[in-house]
């Protein structure tokens, strides 16, 4: 029997498909029933029923990040970490009804303390749960164990991070990165279209899977600073604190200077993402993130043909557009910027570079 509960009221649904409170509109977090437990030994003084989640000290921690090898929340059998970051501990796990094997990403107990920290990660899941698209990566659920821990399951991709490939393989072949450019923009015009943004794109957030065929598909991945399209106080308030949600190296000049984003500053970042998938450089020059970040605000990028003379004219035209500092001045939606990678409307000849590519896009 499948439980939810209202982190809000405390209301517990059951077997009723909601995956909102009726009451307050919070997002629902699945609880599992707990397995029957031998009496308390005499003298104990039995117990009240209610969940004692796991403190933010040792104890926790030590629980959140060494779980491989162990069952979460009776439904997953974890089998070894994946990675860790400042937020989270991410896991490869198999689904224990199912089999499926999938990635889990359990929040770390400091945040878990922290009341702002786990709305933030409920509103994550709640806005990438609407996702489905091939060129994104959806969150499947969001669950809280028995003991406190609360973690997102998502599907497991198979593949190489574009940053790895990057390293591994240089500047990347025009052709296959133009195609790997138009999938990230097809993925990012879904969730625009959904009213949600992504913040923080960059090429550790785009994984390269291998199809069925042989072909690699990109997948844009965690939307951790996801949020709608509406202008967010909190964030004015962090970036006034000196704290700004983001990655320096990518941001948008809005996204610099805390004003509200919307579309228009993805496709920025993801023009930034294409730049060095093509010169293995930044656009922007400068001996640390801040200079960079200056240099986003008071300078223009430096010209991609300046670094690679095979650039194709469409691509340069798509990518120096991409990366005007007005938002106004930039491609309105992210697959208007996918089109123009490969000479848009434009009468092109048949032959040569751009001509393979039409055909291979019509």
């Amino acid at each position: 029997m499948s439980e939810r509960r209202c982190p809000k009221c405390g209301s517990v649904y059951t077997d009723t498909g909601a995956r909102f409170c009726p009451k307050d509109g919070s997002m629902l977090v699945e609880i599992q029933a707990k397995t029957p437990a031998a009496p308390p030994p005499p003298g104990s003084g039995g117990g009240t029923g209610v969940r004692t989640p796991l403190p933010p000290g040792k104890a926790g921690l030590d629980r959140a990040s060494s779980l491989s090898n162990q069952i979460l929340d009776a439904r997953y059998q974890v089998m070894k970490k994946l990675g860790e970051g400042g937020m989270s501990y991410v896991y490869l796990a198999k689904e224990i009804s199912s089999g499926a094997t999938v990635a889990i990403k359990v929040l770390s107990p400091r945040l878990a303390a922290d009341k702002s920290s786990v709305e933030r990660l409920r509103r994550e899941a709640g806005l990438a749960m609407r996702l489905d698209h091939p060129n994104v990566c959806r969150i499947l659920r969001l669950g809280e164990s028995e003991d406190g821990l609360i973690y997102l399951v998502m599907p497991f991709l198979k593949g190489e991070l574009l940053s790895d490939r990057e390293v591994r393989g240089g500047p990347m072949d025009m052709t296959l990165g133009v195609t790997l450019l138009k999938q990230m923009c097809a993925g990012l015009h879904h969730a625009h279209e959904l009213q949600i943004i992504h913040r923080d794109l960059k090429p550790e957030n785009v994984m390269l899977v291998d199809d069925d065929g042989g072909a690699e598909r990109a997948v844009v991945m965690d939307f951790g600073l996801a949020k709608e399209r509406r202008a967010d106080p909190a964030i004015a308030k962090l970036t006034a604190t000196g704290i700004i949600l983001g990655t320096p190296e990518f941001m948008s000049p809005e996204q610099i200077r805390g004003k509200p984003l919307d579309a228009r500053s993805d496709i920025y970042a993801l023009g930034i993402v294409a730049f060095e998938m093509f010169t293995g450089k930044l656009p922007f020059q400068g001996r640390n993130a801040q200079e960079m970040m200056i240099a986003r605000l008071r300078s223009q990028p430096v010209p991609i043909r300046t670094l690679r003379a095979d650039v194709p004219d469409a691509v340069e035209k798509a990518l120096t557009k991409a990366l005007q500092t007005n938002p106004d001045d930039r491609f309105a939606t992210a697959i208007e910027f996918g089109d123009a990678l490969t000479g848009g409307g434009t009468q092109e000849s048949s032959g040569g570079f751009l001509g393979k590519l039409k055909e291979k896009f019509s």
